[in-house]
């Protein structure tokens, strides 16, 4: 029976009715529409709930409703309205680009105005005990960190500004203002929900019971299974290898896989239980792990791909064998990764409803809604056309959000009922059933002379892809052409293999599966040198790629090869922090300093396929100038990158532009935000549609190509020589879309594909990168500490210093979990207390170091950056925590139990 509860809401008195035990942030969202209030877990380990109860920061998700009673409750949004710290902060959170995604920041704004009113000018071991209770997967801390000590201290950074200008994300005010909708904020309240039925298996056969019998209870809107399709029950990013269901059919293949949907009033819902729903489930045999996947005898998983192997890649070159044989020096070994879960703040959700043309609408967080459209179609056997994606912003997504998740559920719903659905994934659903990072074992063997050349390379990978395609086949492709590293390498054989097993499909996430491939390559390479004579440093500048020399591909670029100016902004550093944790271990003790350091290099955009981008502009009849930016994005910059090259194209200020994001009924693909190609792939389509919009409007008035264009209360003011033309759009005839003049244009990177040894020119360009690592590790306890990092990014040119310099910081932190913490474990890790990702506590200090070697095919010279900011980072850690301790770990995470066992193996 619902209570009645008043307490004071941003200031002003209100009272609503709850039930017994409901959560305060169900109450504040739900209720009274406090959407700035996010929802990340409802178990209290992420923050991104947080309020203020009577001043005190609370997770309003672990708070009865009924203990606000008579109490003051603040909200981001009420504190930025009426506080002047918070007001302050916001400025300083926009300064520092401490909001990527923002899904998080409600919860740090809200923490560190709690601080800020204890004290003005806080350290930084204050502010890391203040949002110590919040989780960040986009930023790495720092900025945020930085952001708060700074609070107060005015503005200090311009929102406007051509390329290679670090000014102030052009959508950042709405995050730090708490009125970002995420996919769960579209929705009104009371309209129906979807709750999926799920496997409790990882592998199991399953009968329905009556389910017309289920259906007809009260407020059950109605019951989906797999008959419930009208078109195809199967899904998957890439067609040839389409295989996921949207409902499994008979049989389960992996914990947490969906087999029907209730939709229903959120009463109903929330008075079911699991044992409620007529279903029997039959556990049958499981595989786990490749190894026990390509056994004989072992269950397979899909019968056309006999051994559970889905697909295999390959790149060949020269004679790795016969070069191994002659070499003077040869180091081998075999390393293990694990899954790795997204972890994104925000879990998946959505809104759907039918407008009233009967088309079909989507609200949903993506990262791909062309691909999304192009599934539903294929889904619902429905023309594209009736079907509109709308995505809402994205609290993260690092990959996992390129595949379907809550949008078939809601397309089903909404249809079969005729009325808006909503639906979000909690916590344990989103790290059940949504992609992971691929486990990898990986045998590997490198040589070299004693001059220190590098003399072969035999590298073998079997990934973990799950019970489902995904991003497999990718992965398969895009390692073996990035397993030797940014390194010459005459004889090389790579082979890598994606195998079926009972796990959650493992997807896309931050470097396609290099990461995994670096950790084993650049760890040996340290071993390599160390057998060698060798510095490190000196042996990769040694080995490292240039301009005119053949990738393992065969390919040659002429000019961007950045490598070796990576290596070299470490020098200075590599050199004393060696020294200073030398004279630190002469001391002796329990605590042990090592550096490390680590390189790679990334392919931008996709292997060998097209990979088109579109752009569009327009000039409306009302003097608006409209940026159709179709790239979605997910934290990393895309709107203002974007709009950064856009503009600087057409000669205008930002601050002229209307921009129009992604929306597949208004906005041109500019195809899926992945694989590190939105500022090399959209931002050249941004460049050459400014340039055309530009030709469009002088060509009216003859101008020069030098004339300047002012955009002047609705009209067009041209600056030519001394003489000024004007321009009243209003006179103009408008097209079907209110446009009087426009430009569009695509862009697409030339490859070429790869042959049966791999050769060919799998990507336009790569971008380089290299990180140092200095840890400390207690050798009685197995921890490790990392002390700082520094990271050497080639990004070509830096479109906007500020945004790159986000990236590096949120790329380390995700790499730092991988190195040291991040396991997921099915069916024992889903939640974010088991499953543990870094803390602000965790993130070291991070010196930036961006290198700008241009290339010649990006967008004045840009190269992308966010994937292989994460490349080298687990491998430098790796080697740095063998430099401290004398002892190699070739799995991880390092976890301290497995790094104190090797100590004790090693006689510590």
């Amino acid at each position: 029976m619902a209570e009645r509860t008043r307490f004071t809401l941003n200031g002003a008195a209100v009272e609503v009715a709850v039930a017994p035990g409901e959560r305060l942030s169900r109450a504040l969202r739900e209720r009274l529409g406090a959407r700035d209030v996010k929802v990340g877990c409802e178990a209290g380990d992420c923050g991104s709930c947080t309020v203020l109860l009577d001043g005190a920061p609370v997770c309003a998700c672990l708070v009865p409703a009924q203990r606000a009673e008579g109490r003051r409750v603040e909200t981001l949004s009420g504190l930025v309205a009426q506080d002047p710290v918070t007001r302050a902060l916001a400025e300083s959170f926009q300064d520092f680009a401490a909001a990527q995604c923002g899904i998080c920041t409600p919860g740090m704004m809200v923490s560190a105005t709690a601080l800020l009113r204890e004290t003005s000018a806080p350290d930084e071991a204050r502010v890391e005990e203040a949002l110590a209770g919040v989780l960040c997967r986009c930023t790495g801390y720092r900025k945020i960190i930085a952001a708060v000590m700074a609070a107060g201290a005015g503005r200090r950074r311009a929102a406007e500004g051509g390329v290679g200008a670090a000014i102030r994300r052009i959508d950042g005010a709405a995050k730090v203002e708490g009125r970002e909708a995420f996919g769960d904020d579209i929705a009104p309240s009371g309209t129906l929900e979807i709750c999926l039925v799920r496997s409790p298996h990882a592998h199991a056969s399953f009968t329905f019971g009556d389910l017309e019998a289920f259906a007809a209870r009260p407020g059950i809107a109605a019951v989906l299974t797999a008959r419930d399709i009208p078109g195809l029950n199967r899904f998957g990013v890439i067609p040839a290898f389409a295989d996921q269901p949207v409902f499994a059919e008979g049989v389960a293949r992996f914990r947490g896989e969906p087999v029907a949907a209730i939709v229903a009033t959120p009463e109903a819902l929330r008075g079911l239980a699991d044992e409620d729903f007529p279903v029997v489930w039959q556990a049958l045999p499981t595989v786990q792990g490749p190894a026990a996947a390509t056994a004989p005898g072992a269950p397979q998983l899909h019968e056309d791909r006999p051994g559970n192997v889905m697909c295999e890649g390959l790149v060949r070159c020269g004679d790795a064998q016969a070069a191994l044989a002659a070499a003077d020096v040869v180091v081998e070994g075999v390393f293990e990764t694990s899954f790795v879960e997204h972890a994104c703040i925000e879990p998946e959700a959505g809104f759907a409803r039918l407008d009233g043309d009967g088309r079909l609408e989507v609200h949903a967080c993506t990262q791909a809604p062309m691909m999304d459209r192009e599934a539903l179609a294929r889904i619902l056997s429905w023309p594209e056309e009736r079907i509109r994606i709308r995505p809402t912003a994205v609290g993260g997504g690092f990959g996992t959000k390129l595949d379907l998740s809550v949008q078939p559920f809601l397309a089903l719903g909404a249809l079969r009922t005729g009325r808006p659905v909503r639906m979000a994934y909690s916590r344990c659903e989103s790290m059940q059933s949504t992609t992971k990072r691929h486990p990898a074992r990986i045998r590997l063997a490198v040589g070299a002379a004693h001059d220190g050349h590098l003399r072969g390379v035999d590298f073998a990978a079997d990934f973990d892809t799950g019970a489902y395609a995904s991003w497999g086949p990718t992965v398969a492709s895009r390692v073996p052409v990035h397993a030797s590293g940014p390194y010459r390498v005459a004889d090389y054989l790579a082979r890598a293999r994606a195998i079926h097993t009972h796990a959650p499909p493992a997807g896309a996430f931050r470097g396609f599966g290099v990461p995994q491939a670096a950790f084993a390559q650049e760890c040996l390479f340290d071993e390599l040198a160390a057998k060698l004579g060798m510095d490190a440093l000196e042996f990769r500048l040694l080995n490292a790629l240039d301009n005119g020399v053949a990738t393992v591909c065969g390919q040659v670029f002429a000019r961007g090869v950045g490598i070796s100016p990576c290596l070299e902004a470490l020098r200075p550093g590599w050199a004393a922090e060696c020294a200073a944790a030398e004279d630190f271990n002469a001391g002796g003790g329990s605590l042990r300093r090592g550096v490390g350091l680590a390189a790679g290099w990334y392919g931008c955009g996709n292997t060998s396929l097209p990979n088109p981008s579109t752009i569009r502009a327009g000039l409306r009849a009302d003097g608006a100038l409209v940026l159709h930016q179709g790239a979605v994005d997910i934290g990393q910059g895309a709107n203002t990158v974007i709009a950064q090259i856009f503009a600087q194209a057409l000669g205008v200020p930002l601050s002229a532009l209307t921009l129009m994001g992604p929306d597949t009924d208004l906005t041109p693909d500019a195809g899926k935000t992945s694989a590190s190609r939105q500022t090399f792939v959209s931002g050249n389509a941004a460049r050459l549609a400014g340039a055309a919009l530009r030709e469009h409007i002088l060509r009216l008035v003859n101008a020069s190509a030098g004339a300047r264009i002012v955009p002047d209360g609705g009209r067009l003011r041209i600056l030519d020589n001394g003489k000024t033309h004007e321009i009243d759009p209003a006179r103009l005839p408008p097209d079907t879309e209110g446009y009087v003049l426009r430009g569009e244009e695509s862009w697409d990177p030339p490859t070429r594909a790869l042959d049966e040894n791999g050769q060919g020119a799998p990507y336009a360009q790569f971008g380089y990168g290299a990180q140092l690592a200095v840890v400390e590790v207690d050798m009685e306890l197995g921890t490790t500490r990392v002390l700082r990092m520094a990271a050497a990014h080639d990004v070509g040119r830096a479109i906007n210093p500020l945004l790159v310099e986000g990236q590096v910081e949120g790329g380390i932190a995700q790499g730092l979990g991988m190195a040291l913490m991040e396991e997921y474990l099915p069916g024992r890790t889903e939640n974010l207390h088991d499953y543990l990702i870094p803390t602000v506590g965790d993130v070291p200090p991070v010196e930036v170091m961006i290198i700008e070697e241009p290339d010649p095919l990006g967008p004045h010279g840009a190269k992308g950056l966010g994937e292989h900011v994460l490349v080298p980072t687990a491998a430098a850690i790796a080697n740095a925590i063998a430099a401290a301790t004398g002892v190699r770990p070739r799995r991880l995470p390092i976890t301290p139990a497995r790094l104190r066992a090797l100590i004790r193996e090693a006689g510590g």
